[in-house]
């Protein structure tokens, strides 16, 4: 016997449903889209085709294991918290608490445990060390956010079902399925907006698939979006065709910086032709509508944060922000709230290098200086969840030698893998099929605004939840439990849930306007369903929020998602800017003065001589960082750890097969893949690979080069704290010949 199972895929930013045949025996038989799912329509991809395979992988850990010396061996779960509390009693009694760090891999925006319990997480351990993928990734996009509309989360995305012009930079949605814009079956809504004549722009440094799906692309050199975003500013005011439409504080600035980077000058330093560059900046203006979307290759550079501003300037002197076909801002089904004083960066610095805090965490680049630098502070332990920064984080060779020194690490990771074989106590999460599913992150970034629920397909079996775990270890750090204490039902971390219940109902009904003011918390309390604690949490966020039915606008609510397997379209994106802004001054800042100081360091470098050669990452429809390199029908074909180099750039230096590829951090022996898509003097390699000696079989066979070897901890975007990725100086030899950088 079988049964079909509805749920969304967790696997990317996506979100498309999936239709998934299991048997009675829990394996999964079939996958396919979810035809009725009003949002994705039955788009399905390679990955979410292998969820069964990955669900079901035998080289996830079933149980805790706790190290002892060298060896690894199985415990039973009370056993393996008690060993947590312990380890953490022995840190923090010795050293204190800002001795703990924590690290947040990518995964945790991929589960409903991460969006719940994470942050109660972090509160309990009472640090500031706390470091995430988002350092490595996308945060010059949430402080650039937050500096101009007051919130880090207030991101625009582009209007995709309905704009006439799209210009696109360093983003490949044809691999990545999209980020920060959250858009099943992308490809299919680009090819829409041409066939309904509009008009699609890609600027990259290679000729991906999505380039070659474009009207047009243009190459660009890596790390020089800055310049010309700046070069389109440009000639929107000296050809008097900026138009905003929305009040602004900061528009004499914007003009003013400008003025530094004409199109003549900021050609020399991109590559692109003035002429290209004046010719955008008039389509851009003249579209009827029009957005301008950059992702991952535009945030990892030394001028992250400036390109991702620029961008929304260019939205908004374009008269694009917030409005249909445009850049607009969604409305996710679980916002609640407002941000209580405005935005701001740099409220902490880290130890060592006296980096800024962004968004409550510090560079994920300074991680091992916390770790290696003796005096009072030092991190002496580290709980990673669901992320494998070896992998990751600039300088990897580093970092996993300064984990080796840790006095204690908790992982929460289903695997053994490069980051976690560091720890003294896994615990690894059930699988996807064990798990509830929510989107609480990604749905703020939706192209059409939605909402979906799945509920554990499977029962756990006696093991505790995702959920359950992060709970309990927030219950050991904030000291609730004791020696011998119970995860139980009824023990201290079902009690967090109610405390966090208590909490958000507290600030509820005292909020104006919320729809509950001055209602009776124990009765909101009460009308609460779930049958779980993230369960009930999740209930109550949906009731308060934008369409629930305690916010008397909508009937909202889990029983309703419920009722609706296949999930709820909620509408399209609709004009929202004034609830939106969380400005102090009630207005868009469009010149924020931390950006337009940082203009100085962007203006110093325009003159400046490109380097021969520079390395840049690259994404693989079949792979998510270093999550899937373990499920053997993702790995192989097109999903390689090769290094893309064009055909001249061969040539010119005399490789053939294989090269060395050398940076100021170190070398990396790579297989050559000769390709005319990547522009001269320009190389790229994928991330998150790397795996030699592997316990993960898959993995092992397919190791691969981890590409961090070659990046550098020490180059960082400013304002953000951004690791750079894109444009790393490298130099390439013959096998035999390693040459000094």
């Amino acid at each position: 016997m079988t049964s079909t199972v509805h749920r969304t895929c967790p696997l990317c930013e996506a979100v498309c449903g999936l239709t998934l045949t299991v048997d009675d025996g829990g394996h999964v038989t079939g996958v396919r889209g979810d035809r009725d799912d009003p949002f994705s329509k039955g788009f399905i991809c390679p990955k979410g085709a292998s969820l069964g395979r990955l669900d079901e992988d035998p080289d996830r850990l079933r149980k805790p294991l706790i190290r002892e010396g060298d060896q690894w061996r199985e415990a039973s779960w009370e056993e393996a918290f008690e060993a947590v509390r312990q380890g953490l009693a022995r840190v923090t009694e010795r050293y204190g608490r800002r001795s703990v760090a924590v690290y947040l891999g990518n995964p945790n925006a991929h589960t409903m445990a991460g969006g719940l319990y994470a942050g109660p997480l972090v509160k309990a351990l009472g640090t500031r060390n706390v470091f995430t993928a988002a350092t490595a990734d996308q945060m010059p996009k949430h402080v650039a956010s937050g500096l101009m509309f007051g919130h880090p989360l207030a991101v625009p995305v582009p209007d995709l079902d309905r704009t006439d012009f799209l210009l696109m930079l360093g983003a490949n949605p044809l691999e990545s399925n999209g980020s920060l814009c959250t858009a099943p079956d992308f490809p299919g809504r680009l090819k829409a907006l041409r066939r309904r004549g509009g008009r699609l722009v890609v600027v990259d440094p290679r000729r991906t698939r999505t380039a070659a799906l474009a009207d047009e692309h243009v190459f660009v050199r890596p790390g020089s979006d800055a310049y010309l975003l700046f070069g389109i500013v440009h000639t929107l005011f000296a050809e008097d065709l900026a138009r905003p439409w929305h009040e602004v504080n900061g528009l004499a600035e914007v003009r003013e910086a400008a003025k530094h980077f004409p199109p003549e000058a900021v050609s020399r330093r991109t590559g692109v032709p003035a002429a290209t560059i004046v010719r955008l900046a008039r389509e851009l203006a003249g579209a009827r509508t029009a957005a301008v979307y950059a992702r991952m290759g535009t945030c990892t550079t030394e001028f992250g944060t400036l390109a991702q501003w620029l961008v929304d300037v260019l939205n908004v002197l374009t008269g694009n922000l917030d409005r249909p076909g445009g850049a607009m801002f969604p409305k996710p089904a679980t916002e609640f709230g407002a941000r209580r004083r405005p935005y701001a960066v740099g409220r902490w610095r880290s130890r060592v290098r006296g980096l800024p805090e962004s968004n409550g965490e510090l560079p994920v680049a300074t991680l091992a200086d916390e770790i290696e630098t003796p005096g009072e502070g030092q991190v002496r332990m580290l709980v990673t969840i669901a992320g494998n920064p070896v992998l990751s984080a600039p300088h990897g060779d580093r970092l996993e030698a300064a984990f080796a020194g840790l006095d204690f690490m908790v992982s929460v990771d289903p695997y053994l893998n490069e980051t976690t074989r560091h720890a003294h106590v896994i615990l690894p999460p059930p699988r996807v099929l064990q798990s509830g599913h929510y989107d609480f992150a990604l749905l703020g970034f939706a192209v059409r605004n939605y909402a979906r629920y799945s509920r554990p397909a499977l029962p756990l079996d006696g093991r505790p939840s995702e959920a359950r775990i992060l709970a309990r270890l927030a219950v050991i750090a904030s000291g609730m439990e004791g020696p011998g204490g119970t995860g139980g039902p009824d023990g201290p971390a079902a009690d967090l849930d109610e405390f966090l219940i208590g909490e958000m109902l507290r600030k509820a009904v005292q909020t104006p306007g919320s729809g509950v003011e001055g209602h009776d918390v124990a009765a909101l309390r009460a009308a609460l369903e779930g049958e779980t604690g993230a369960e009930r949490r999740l209930d109550l966020m949906l009731r308060l929020g934008p369409y629930g039915e305690w916010a008397g606008k909508g009937d909202l609510s889990l029983r309703k998602l419920l009722d609706h397997p296949h999930g709820l379209d909620l509408g399209a994106l609709e004009p929202r800017l004034p609830e939106v802004l969380k400005t102090a001054s009630g207005v868009i800042e469009l010149a924020p003065p931390q950006l337009v100081e940082d203009v100085e360091r962007l203006r110093d470098g325009l003159a400046a001589e490109p380097p021969d050669i520079v390395l840049i990452g690259r994404r693989h429809l079949r792979s998510n960082n270093s999550w899937l390199h373990n499920v053997g029908p993702l790995v192989g074909g097109t999903n390689t750890c090769t290094l893309q180099i064009n055909p001249a750039d061969v040539a010119r230096l005399g490789l053939a097969g294989q090269a060395v590829v050398t940076s100021a951090t170190g070398s990396l022996t790579v297989t050559l893949e000769p390709t005319d898509t990547i522009m001269p003097g320009v190389v790229s390699l994928p991330h998150g690979w790397g795996h030699a000696g592997s316990t993960q079989q898959v993995a092992a066979q397919h190791a691969g080069v981890n590409t961090n070897v070659l990046t550098d901890e020490s180059a960082l975007d400013i304002p953000s704290g951004n690791a750079v990725f894109n444009g790393v100086p490298v130099t390439i030899s013959p096998t035999g010949v390693i040459t000094a950088h």
